[in-house]
Formats: structure tokens, sequence, C-alpha cells
């Protein structure tokens, strides 16, 4: 089978079965073990001098890991290579994550919140309706980029290898890519090469999103994009925003500290509410179907 058919079936066998959590409470998840690996290579190599060396070591030993095993794995067959890739994939993971803050908001603000905190990093003890679904939406946007079209990316360009590289490299990014005292220099390579791996398919998630909202103003999408501190994470955002006519980002808090970001779509609508979350939702599938789309495209072509 090609990659594309392959991927098709992974991004239906995600979509219908997800996270068996029946499985994963018995042996752990390989993304458990990804972040296992990087913790690894951070205690060990993070110390001493020459810390951007050592980075990029750790990040050589990540790329080379995920290569082997990729390589492994599809050696096995389709129906291995086929299930790894749909483990790998997050759509059904992500839908539930963000639909389960949009059902907390309904039921009151405390359980918005507590749904919310499991998917930011942001302060959430404060934060009112608006903030809450802004923040799940900002979210659904960025993973959809993320943990599902990149992902999906890379396995049409290098097959399971280079998903496996991809969940490796963006694993040690949400792990050591801060621009801490600590990570500054250790996680610099896997930062800047988790941005190289992810810049086709930020915009292309972009793209997913805008087109089937008949959204094509591709200059506002541009120019917001740019306002991001990420150089790919604002553009799906930035095509969310405008595909439901909201205003993203903006002021928000991170361990007690207000920082005024400025607004993605600023003269979007900012009073947001649970059926907000419910429309992003509806657009995570519209881009996985125009993904999923394009990979049958690729198959009769």
């Amino acid at each position: 089978m090609s990659a594309a058919a392959l991927l098709i079936v992974a991004m239906l066998l995600d979509a219908v079965v997800g996270e068996p959590r029946w499985l994963w409470r018995r042996i752990p998840h390989p993304a458990v073990l990804m972040g296992r690996l990087v913790h690894l290579l951070d205690a060990r190599l993070n110390d001493g001098d020459n810390r951007h060396a050592r980075g990029v070591a750790a990040v050589l030993v990540l790329v080379i890991v995920g290569a082997v095993l990729g390589s492994v794995l599809s050696g096995l067959g389709s129906v291995i290579e086929c299930g790894v890739a749909a483990i790998l994939l997050a759509q059904r993971s992500l839908v539930q994550h963000v639909n389960a803050v949009g059902d907390g908001l309904r039921m009151s603000i405390q359980e918005g919140r507590r749904m919310v905190s499991r998917i930011v990093s942001r302060d959430v003890a404060q934060m009112d309706g608006t903030q809450v679904a802004r923040s799940a939406i900002e979210s659904a946007a960025e993973n959809l980029s993320d943990g599902v079209i990149a992902p999906a990316f890379w396995f049409l360009v290098a097959g399971l290898p280079g998903l496996m590289v991809y969940k490796l490299v963006n694993t040690a990014d949400s792990m050591i890519g801060y621009r801490t005292e600590t990570y500054a220099a250790f996680g610099w390579a896997a930062a800047r090469l988790d941005d190289l791996l992810n810049l086709v398919p930020a915009r292309l998630t972009a793209a997913l999103i805008a087109l089937p909202a008949r959204c094509f103003d591709w200059q506002g999408i541009y120019a917001d994009a740019r306002l991001h501190r990420s150089p790919n994470a604002g553009w799906p955002e930035a095509a969310m925003s405008r595909a439901l006519g909201i205003a993203l980002a903006g002021p928000r808090a991170y361990d007690g500290q207000m920082r005024e970001f400025p607004f993605v779509n600023a003269e979007g609508r900012r009073d947001l509410t649970p059926v907000d979350i419910d429309a992003s939702i509806a657009m995570l599938w519209k881009a996985w179907a125009g993904f999923l789309a394009l990979c049958v495209l690729i198959v009769v072509l």
C-alpha cells in the first residue's frame, strides 16, 4: 500500500477508535515513552559547558531513534504501520478534550476552568467564561496542526520514520524548547528543528481551516500569524479566528504574571461561549476531512 492509502486507514482508525484507555492502563502510551527518552537525555546531557552542542547531540539521538524505530516497525507489515500511525495521530483525542471544556463550561465556570487546565499551560483560576472558551479554541487550532496535520504530513512525506521523528522532536520541543536559564542553550536545537518541521504543516493547517469556511483573507491571516511568538502556531490560530469571526489570543496570565499579548483578528467578536467551542470542533472535523480528501486524491492520481 502507498503511504497515502495507509494514512487514510490510520486517520479513519484514529477518528473511530481514538485512544483505547483499557490498553494504556496496561502499557505505557508511545507518547509517554517518548517523553521518558527526552527526560533521560535532559538529565544526562543538560549540564556543564557546551550546552548548545549537547542539545544538538540530544536531537540527533532523537532523530536516529525515530528513523530506526519507524523503519523497523514499517518492516513488520501494513497492519502494524497503520496501527502505530493511528496511535500517533490525535484527532479524536483532541476533539474529546476540547469538547470537555465546552461541556464543563455549560455546567459551571469552575468546571470549565478545570477542563481547560488540562489542555493549556496558562493560569486558569481567574478566567471568566469568555477566557475559558478562547483558550480552548486556541488550543484546538494549535493542536490540530501539531497533533494531527503535521504528523500526517510527515507520514505522507517519509512514512512511519518521518512520523516518528516528527513526534519525538515535537515532544522534545514541548519539554525542553523554552527560553529559560535551564533550556535556552540545551533546548535550542529541539525548538529550531521543531519550527522547521512545522513550517509547511502549520500553513497547510491554516488553509484547511480557512477554505471550508470560505475565508480568503490570506493577508489578514498572514499579518496576524506574524504577531504570534511562534513562527508557526499563529497560522492555524489566525485562520480559526477568521473562520469563526472571533478574536483570539490577547492578554493572559502565566505563573501569576499577566502578559499583554495582542489579539488575533482584533475586529472579531470577543464575547465567547460554549457555542463557539462547538463551532471550533466542527472546524477541526472539516480540516481533518480536507486532509483525508487530499490523501484520497493522491491515491487516485
